[in-house]
């Protein structure tokens, strides 16, 4: 389910609360495609919410029920799906926010794991679990949970298929902010907003700058976050800028 929210918000939500929220070939698609879309249109979104329906799960990954009985073809051409569904969110120009209201497990907390960050529930849990069903994380796990936690606590995680607390993820540097229940989507919002009032130019140059930067040396990642800045200098949101702080005003950006 997909909602435009004032300040060009986007929030996207998985709606499958009787299923824990799993994703099954539909819901893959569907995420691809509302990617897709950003990927070709970055202006038509300043900010994306990702969160689950309901407050029992944020998404239990990949739909075991569906995949009962599936040939090794079938597998993985559904697997190449979600493949590319985690690809787009990765490379999605505007900054994506988790919004974890309850369990994450396999597929679900990759999917976390790909946004940019991630507000949780205090109640919400993690795994990654593949190893205990005879398969690995496939989209994303082994890259991103080490990069967020480090590699030695992320193979004890991982190898054991062992769960983690909201607490935990907060502690080793996971997730961002813990909220209480009742206070995530208000609290996840407020940044989103906060995001949104920014300039768009300006913030997906940032973002940019981040993901690429910090796969570079500390020269190439400089270098390179000046060829992003500069792409602001020229921009009308650049002038409205200093102009709104000299006028003593907020600015109105445009994306222009």
């Amino acid at each position: 389910m997909v909602e435009s929210r004032a300040h060009q918000v986007l929030v996207v939500t998985i709606n499958r609360p009787a299923a824990a929220n799993a994703i099954n070939t539909a819901v893959g698609r569907e995420l691809l495609e509302v990617f897709s879309e950003l990927i070709a249109d970055p202006a038509f979104a300043r900010v994306v919410v990702v969160t689950g329906s309901g407050d029992r799960a944020f998404c239990a990954g990949g739909d075991l029920k569906e995949r009962h009985g599936m040939t090794d073809e079938q597998w993985n051409a559904q697997h190449l799906v979600f493949e590319r569904m985690i690809r787009a969110v990765v490379d999605c120009p505007v900054p994506v926010i988790a919004a974890v209201n309850g369990a994450a497990f396999g597929g679900g907390c990759e999917l976390a794991l790909a946004c940019d960050f991630i507000y949780a529930s205090r109640t919400a849990r993690f795994a990654l679990t593949e190893v205990t069903l005879g398969i690995m994380p496939g989209t994303g796990g082994t890259q991103n949970l080490p990069r967020a936690i480090g590699s030695r606590r992320a193979k004890e995680l991982i190898f054991a298929g062992r769960p983690f607390s909201a607490e935990d993820a907060y502690a080793w540097g996971m997730v961002n902010r813990l909220c209480e229940p009742a206070a995530l989507t208000a609290e996840t919002m407020a940044t989103a907003e906060a995001i949104a009032a920014s300039a768009p130019i300006a913030v997906r140059q940032a973002k940019r700058s981040i993901d690429l930067g910090t796969q570079m040396s500390i020269a190439e990642g400089m270098a390179f976050e000046i060829e992003a800045y500069n792409r602001m200098v020229g921009t009308q949101d650049r002038r409205e800028g200093v102009r709104a702080f000299n006028e003593k005003r907020k600015p109105r950006f445009e994306g222009r």
